[in-house]
């Protein structure tokens, strides 16, 4: 436990009234076990800093530092900055802890024993753990109302548990939270529920303990109706992210999130419908799970990657780059070739449609599917004024091409093959309610989606699934025939 280098971050504005009883309120075995305890007095207007100052002189206090910013930096950016410090100190965790007195600091050693023993990344502080306790503290009904609806919300919307949401008396792993972009954060108050979100999304665990509620006649800063629609604002803004209709580094996770789309009206499951039992299939761009859903079908797995998977049960994996000649015998046939999201990778992708042709079998088929750039989503984000690529979905930043419903038909004609059917995808609302997929809310949501889908695909899909097949001998000499007319 004592191996760790532990800080104390105090976050203070116009704190003169409590920052010496915060100071002198932290147990003696925390001043003794801590590297620093610093204060960041961000501009206040009042003594805070000199009674700091006073009282860290006067008990000779060396570990205390305090700061205090010529400029007002904002609830969030003070965290910011704090978070720096202590990651550029070389520390291991640090604790939040607020210079107004509303956050005990005897329940330091409770706050911080999970990070110590490695138990947790982050800790909360929660004061709805305990029934009745946040009343009994002096928590105006309003905000123990508006607290209890946002974190029902909050928890809805990302598959969390958390008791509470919107607690300051936090710590976290260093190591952890140097990997998100906690930096990218708003410098307001919902900058706490941002750092949820990021946690929640990097699969950090999250671990609350129970603390005593206080309310004095400190002042509130935070203005109720802002803050609960900014929240809304950000919930809205991750998951527009997590399905690439939009694109905010800030929910840039280190985890890769990829994971098989199950509803019926996803590009997964249209794909894998047109597949036949027992089918001969040649999967470029191939993926684990895709490929595990064609094995439990009978299918015989051909897969080609750039990077090398471990796939039990396939017959064959190549790993190549898309943009190169197909390493594989010519005299090796398939029924189904799928390049589900590939076309859009590749700088040569013409190139690629005309090497599948000579691996078809005579009646074999080629299944593609690509995202819309053309979606009603993407129309309003340009009527705005906003194009931003991220790391998934339509927008992804390794897309090198985007197509709407007519380029993708186009470049599959010209590749000289016949188009068998197109179909579109829903909006996967599955990935907006992960906890709720198989509820019948977002099951109702998506099949009634998919019937705006089925009568505007330009419009309204997410994804575009084509089944394409080479042109028969009538149909070849039908295109010569109107080539020579032009």
């Amino acid at each position: 436990m004592q191996n760790k280098k532990v800080a104390i971050f105090i976050v203070a504005y116009n704190a003169a009234s409590t920052i010496v009883g915060v100071l002198e309120r932290i147990p003696k075995e925390i001043w003794e076990m801590v590297e620093e305890v610093f204060i960041f007095d961000d501009a206040s207007q009042d003594r805070t800093q000199f009674l700091a100052e006073e009282w860290k002189n006067f008990n000779g206090v060396e570990k205390l530092t305090i700061i205090r910013h010529s400029v007002n930096q904002g609830y969030g950016g003070n965290q910011k900055l704090g978070y720096q410090y202590a990651i550029k100190k070389g520390c291991d965790v640090v604790v939040l802890l607020h210079g107004d007195g509303q956050y005990a600091p005897e329940v330091l050693p409770e706050i911080l024993s999970p990070l110590l023993e490695d138990r947790a990344e982050a800790v909360f502080g929660s004061r709805m753990m305990k029934s009745g306790s946040a009343r009994a503290g002096g928590m105006p009904l309003y905000k123990y109302v508006g607290n209890k609806i946002l974190t029902k919300f909050e928890n809805w919307s990302t598959g969390a548990s958390l008791t509470e949401w919107h607690s300051g008396y936090r710590a976290y792993n260093l190591k952890a939270l140097g990997q998100i972009p906690f930096h990218l954060n708003t410098s307001d108050f919902h900058f706490d529920s941002e750092i949820i979100i990021q946690l929640l999304d990097n699969k950090f665990r999250i671990v609350e303990v129970p603390i005593p509620t206080y309310y004095g006649d400190e002042i509130c800063y935070v203005n109720g109706m802002k803050y609960a629609g900014n929240l809304f604002k950000v919930i809205m803004q991750y998951k527009m992210h997590k399905i690439g209709l939009q694109s905010n580094q800030k929910f840039a996770s280190n985890v890769n999130n990829y994971e098989i789309k199950k509803s019926p009206f996803s590009s997964h499951m249209l794909i894998l419908d047109e597949i036949k039992p027992r089918s001969r299939v040649l999967d470029l761009g191939c993926e684990a799970e895709m490929t595990k859903n064609l094995l439990q079908k009978k299918c015989v797995v051909t897969g080609v990657n750039i990077h090398f998977i471990e796939i039990e049960g396939i017959k064959k994996f190549v790993v190549q780059d898309l943009e190169n000649p197909i390493s594989l015998p010519e005299d090796e046939k398939f029924d189904y070739i799928i390049l589900a999201d590939v076309l859009e990778h590749l700088r040569n992708a013409q190139y690629l449609l005309s090497e599948c042709k000579k691996y078809l079998a005579q009646e074999g088929k080629i299944i593609l599917s690509t995202g819309n750039i053309a979606l009603w989503v993407m129309r309003l984000s340009l009527l705005f004024g906003k194009f931003n690529y991220g790391r998934r979905g339509i927008l992804d930043e390794t897309h090198v091409r985007l197509y709407p419903l007519n380029s993708f038909v186009s470049s599959i004609k010209q590749a000289g093959l016949s188009i068998v059917s197109i179909k579109g995808s829903s909006i996967p609302f599955e990935l907006l309610f992960p906890q709720h997929s198989k509820s019948g809310y977002v099951q109702g949501i998506t099949w009634i989606y998919s019937k705006f889908v089925n009568l505007w695909k330009s419009m309204f899909a997410y994804q575009f699934i084509i089944v394409a097949e080479n042109l028969t001998n009538t149909q070849e000499e039908i295109l010569k025939i109107e080539d020579f007319k032009n």
